[in-house]
């Protein structure tokens, strides 16, 4: 065992955010974290590493141990440290057996000790060679060519974006050699060939690794699950696949029970108002308790501790409950968490008129083109997907597209680009606009209707809010302030502000947790408009299907 971690409880000022976690990690383990935006899986990770010591619980470690982890803060990086260099001041290894290897030779040979550091010396330069040190250089530069990181390696690190310090957080990891790693969403900036590799890296290290994710690529290769729900911890061995199915059955039995508590609370009630009912009536001797009172009292007790339970979260996939008995479907209909609900138009678009034609199309940005010859057409109800590696210029079509509506920065080389004058587009992109980053939520959701000019109202924005499971408490915090899932959810309340026809979608899973895709890929599914979109989520494409356009 290589770690063995039990959270008691973990509170932010007055709000309890876990009281039971518990789990352990085994050399070579696979393991997949999951659990609803903001439950406080990242919290978790912190607590196990260390950087948070706030919380009542144990952290075991086995003598020895190593760990690394995914950083996200680099305050302490210098601004002339290249990326390679950053990646090997986290090989602790590397770093020791590189001090003595350069120290050595001007070590002076009358020294006392000098034999004894040449001893020291010679293990080093044997060692260094084993871990495979003097061509670890290359390897990275390597690692990240495969992420598409060319010419990186002699790069200032600070002055990388924060999808290539992500990237380069998992080369980091890839050549930690630590007995565990904890690696927070590895996968939201990699397209499908760098997510193969690094998902065929992950199945072969003898590093242990935590994955925080809801890639479900990735957990399909892990060989446990931990989700993390109502406070407590469930543990799952096995994938993705098998923990659905246990999850099915792990839920049905949990709403079982959670109903006998039901109704024996509703038994208590009547049981406690028949013996208020007899309490008057009662004709006994004055040195004898009214044994109604008893009654009353000894129910009430009962009562308080049942009421004390508080109804689980229940979230099921679509597939596990259509295969569910009609006892069990009606009870999840009833108890299942609440989730988000997008108000897309659903049902056959009979019109099919065409929104977007694109023939022999190249664009790039200065004077250089990124692709040529690129040939489709989008009708109203129609999927297509834009494919290819990131830098191909998907994106750069989007943004194409999008300036016939709006300015953009592309240069057309050859090819025409045809947009309905009618077409509404809705857009999700990667990353939320910094002309939001400053504002309240409840502003940005002003904005974003305003903007493209929709009324919207007080009690429009509380029901958006509601509908997209946001609390009134977020109301005020700026968007900079949000969640990556929190972010998320609001992009979506901007994609469909102006009642799209057709939405234009760049990544749209990447910070949903699973519910929220689900839902997402439910409600896409049954949309009456066209779609276009870029995804490297290999289940979100093979669900939303579509014509495919290889680009680059």
């Amino acid at each position: 065992m290589i770690l063995d971690a039990s959270i008691y409880e973990k509170s932010f000022g007055s709000k309890e955010l876990f009281r039971d976690i518990y789990f352990s990690v085994e050399d070579g383990e696979k393991i997949g974290m999951v659990g609803r935006n903001g439950i406080g899986k990242s919290t978790i990770l912190k607590i196990i590493s260390g950087q948070d010591t706030d919380f009542t619980g144990d952290i075991i470690w086995r003598r020895g141990a190593s760990l690394v982890t995914t950083d996200q803060e680099y305050a302490d990086v210098k601004p002339e440290t290249t990326v390679t260099e950053y990646i090997l001041s986290q090989i602790p290894e590397y770093q020791n057996l590189h001090k003595i290897i350069t120290e050595f030779p001007e070590i002076d040979p009358n020294d006392e000790d000098y034999y004894k550091k040449l001893d020291e010396y010679s293990n080093a330069l044997q060692r260094f060679s084993d871990k495979g040190f003097y061509e670890i250089e290359q390897k990275i530069a390597q690692e990240l060519t495969n992420f598409q990181l060319e010419n990186f390696a002699t790069r200032p690190f600070v002055s990388l974006s924060g999808g290539q310090k992500r990237l380069t957080e998992v080369v980091k990891i890839m050549h930690s050699d630590a007995n565990l790693a904890i690696i927070d969403e590895p996968t939201n900036f990699m397209d499908y060939e760098a997510k193969s590799q690094f998902i065929d890296w992950a199945k072969s290290t003898k590093t242990a690794l935590i994955i925080i994710t809801h890639d479900r690529d990735v957990l399909e290769t892990v060989n446990k699950i931990i989700e993390i729900k109502d406070g407590q911890s469930q543990i799952y061995d096995g994938n993705y696949a098998q923990y659905l199915s246990q999850n099915a059955s792990l839920t049905s039995n949990s709403m079982n029970q959670y109903e006998i508590t039901q109704n024996k609370i509703k038994n208590l009630k009547k049981q406690i108002a028949y013996a208020k009912a007899k309490k008057p009536a009662w004709s006994g001797t004055a040195d004898k308790k009214n044994p109604f009172v008893v009654m009353e009292e000894r129910l009430k007790r009962q009562l308080k501790e049942l009421e004390k339970i508080e109804k689980p979260s229940f979230w099921v996939d679509k597939s596990s409950v259509e295969n569910m008995n009609y006892k069990d479907a009606g009870r999840y209909e009833k108890y299942k968490t609440k989730n988000i609900r997008i108000g897309l138009k659903s049902g056959d678009n009979k019109s099919k008129k065409s929104l977007i034609k694109v023939e022999k199309l190249s664009l790039g940005y200065l004077e250089t083109p990124l692709f040529a010859n690129v040939n489709f057409e989008i009708f109203e109800g129609g999927t297509l997907e834009l494919r290819g590696r990131n830098g191909a210029g998907k994106s750069t079509i989007v943004k194409a597209i999008i300036s016939r509506v709006d300015a953009s920065p592309v240069q057309l080389f050859d090819g025409t680009i045809k947009v309905d004058e009618h077409m509404r587009v809705g857009i999700y992109e990667q990353e939320v606009g910094k002309d939001l980053f400053d504002k309240s939520l409840h502003d940005a959701i002003e904005f974003v209707h305003l903007s493209q000019k929709v009324n919207i109202t007080e009690t429009k924005i509380r029901q958006l809010m509601d509908s997209y499971l946001f609390t009134p408490d977020d109301l005020g915090t700026p968007v900079r302030n949000l969640s990556g899932g929190q972010k998320a959810r609001l992009q979506i309340i901007k994609m469909l502000a102006n009642d799209p026809n057709i939405l234009i979608l760049d990544e749209p899973t990447s910070h949903l947790d699973l519910p929220s895709i689900e839902e997402l890929e439910t409600a896409l599914g049954k949309y009456s408009g066209a779609i276009l979109y870029i995804s490297h989520d290999g289940y979100f494409r093979n669900n939303l299907g579509g014509e495919v356009i290889q680009v680059g």
